[in-house]
């Protein structure tokens, strides 16, 4: 394969560049670190989408949320984002009304209607409705954290869950209640949190009726009918929530 350089090297064999053009229309990065000329590393069809994977290397992050002030490395993933403070859901499901505030939601959400899972895991046959998900689901299986805390050093197998713990070192509360102002370091805590003002019970007991603003209380609440508690005293066998 003929490839047309678009970069120099530095003595010690680093390229300064990092992007290559090949003579079938593909990008190629070699960002990570020097690869010989006739090994390519991840390719591209297109040269922005390029650009953009690059700036996972540089760590450039160039969009920010004015909202919240976190940064970005693409322009789409920062009009999704600011949806988060503005709860504008412009993806709305045909099914059912449901919004969504990126499309690709939108299309996840419709396998619940169809019962379409185009993902499978190849170790236990699992199917899922996104790529990522099953990613994150095979890390079970292999044990891979790939995520870990520059302040730390703990790993995480998903990386939103890295971003959530990094929190805790930076103090970052990004989503805010528009009733009260409390501010919280994860969106399902601030979810749960607006339900106070509210009033909102999503969450029905199939026996009793009986409604919770959260799942977890009413899991908890389920073992009142069940008789069946998850934690029991060795001493005496009470079983508590």
């Amino acid at each position: 394969m003929n490839v047309k350089q678009s970069f120099s090297f530095t003595t010690s064999g680093v390229p300064t560049g990092k992007i290559f053009e090949s003579d079938i229309g593909q990008n190629w990065c070699l960002a990570e670190k020097f690869i010989p000329m006739h090994i390519l590393s991840k390719s591209f069809t297109r040269k922005d989408k390029l650009n953009d994977h690059i700036k996972i290397h540089t760590g450039e992050s160039p969009h920010i949320c004015t909202y919240c002030g976190k940064n970005f490395t693409r322009k789409d993933k920062l009009t999704a984002h600011v949806r988060i403070h503005t709860g504008e859901c412009p993806y709305i499901c045909t099914q059912c009304g449901k919004g969504f505030t990126r499309k690709d939601k939108l299309v996840a959400h419709t396998y619940i209607h169809t019962g379409l899972h185009p993902f499978t895991c190849p170790h236990c046959s699992k199917g899922f409705a996104w790529k990522d998900k099953l990613t994150n689901h095979i890390r079970t299986h292999t044990g891979e954290r790939p995520f870990v805390c520059k302040h730390c050093g703990k790993a995480f197998a998903q990386n939103d869950k890295l971003t959530v713990h990094i929190r805790i070192h930076t103090g970052e509360r990004p989503y805010v209640c528009k009733h009260c102002g409390k501010a919280f370091a994860r969106n399902d805590k601030l979810t749960a949190h607006v339900r106070i003002h509210t009033g909102e019970c999503p969450f029905v007991c199939k026996t009793c009726g009986k409604a919770f603003a959260r799942n977890d209380k009413l899991t908890s609440h389920s073992y009142t009918h069940t008789g069946k508690y998850p934690y029991n005293c060795p001493h005496c066998g009470k079983g508590f929530v």
